[in-house]
């Protein structure tokens, strides 16, 4: 495991719950456009990568595909089983996934290139256990981010918190651009073909006390950021978020989040590109 690896599990370790009754809904918006953009219907052999708390394992299931799902996470998986009952289940994680080749007519990554520390491996390691034609479908978050996706991080900041000097980043050669362009592009050098990539945007509607509360429990690298700090620097952290909130905030209180995600899909190749 890498060093990007182990600090993105230390992050989310003990989190399942948290995540589930939080930010997976967040999560959750592209899943019907994902399974729509690879055509998942009754009978496909489909595995859900990276599944998280299982919101694309349960609503391939409700399509009647045969599901298989796996996460690094055993407190993640737990939960993933009981979302979706007729699924296989089971605790694995990339780049290395306990499959032989070309067994699935789909295989789906909801926001989980995100977190890995070999992207490059991991869309390769994708694409390894799909069937020629079948189809890789996969959302990952953009560089910039969404307004609302940003919030937190942009709060965190103007209270003069920086991003820790020990947390690992992607060196240059293992990373790639988070646009449309850069997924197209990694997924192409996976060996995939027909790739493409496309923006959605969706906003997530709740209050500022319900999306603090969830930052402030850890949940994400800016929750864990936001949790380990001082409580005068959380209080302060806070404040600009509250101030910065104010300009996504509705007549009825709440706040409506602007989000923006990459849906990317490419086909498996009869013969390697």
């Amino acid at each position: 495991m890498c060093a990007f690896d182990a600090a993105a599990r230390k992050v989310w370790g003990g989190q399942a719950v948290a995540y589930a009754t939080s930010f997976a809904a967040v999560c959750a918006y592209p899943v019907e456009e994902l399974l729509d953009a690879a055509a998942v219907r009754a009978g496909v052999r489909l595995l859900d990568a990276g599944t998280g708390s299982g919101n694309v394992a349960a609503a391939a299931c409700a399509r009647d595909a045969r599901v298989a799902a796996v996460d690094a996470a055993p407190d993640m998986v737990r939960l993933a089983a009981d979302a979706a009952p007729r699924a296989d289940v089971a605790v694995a994680a990339l780049p290395s996934l306990p499959f032989a080749d070309a067994v699935f007519d789909v295989v789906t990554a909801n926001f989980v290139l995100d977190h890995v520390g070999w992207p490059r491996r991991c869309a390769a390691e994708l694409a390894r256990v799909a069937r020629p034609g079948g189809r890789i479908a996969l959302t990952l978050w953009p560089v910039p981010a969404g307004a609302g996706h940003a919030l937190l991080g942009r709060a965190t900041r103007a209270a003069g918190v920086s991003r820790p000097a020990h947390r690992p980043v992607l060196p240059p050669e293992t990373d790639f651009p988070r646009t449309e362009q850069g997924v197209t592009e990694l997924l192409r050098a996976a060996g995939l073909a027909t790739s493409s990539c496309r923006t959605i945007s969706w906003s997530h509607r709740t209050t500022t006390q319900e999306w603090w509360r969830w930052a402030e429990a850890g949940v994400g690298f800016n929750g864990h950021l936001i949790a380990t700090q001082p409580a005068e620097t959380r209080v302060a952290i806070r404040r600009q978020f509250e101030l910065l909130a104010a300009r996504f905030t509705d007549p009825d209180g709440r706040i409506a989040l602007p989000h923006q995600a990459l849906l990317a899909t490419a086909t498996v190749p009869d013969r390697p590109v």
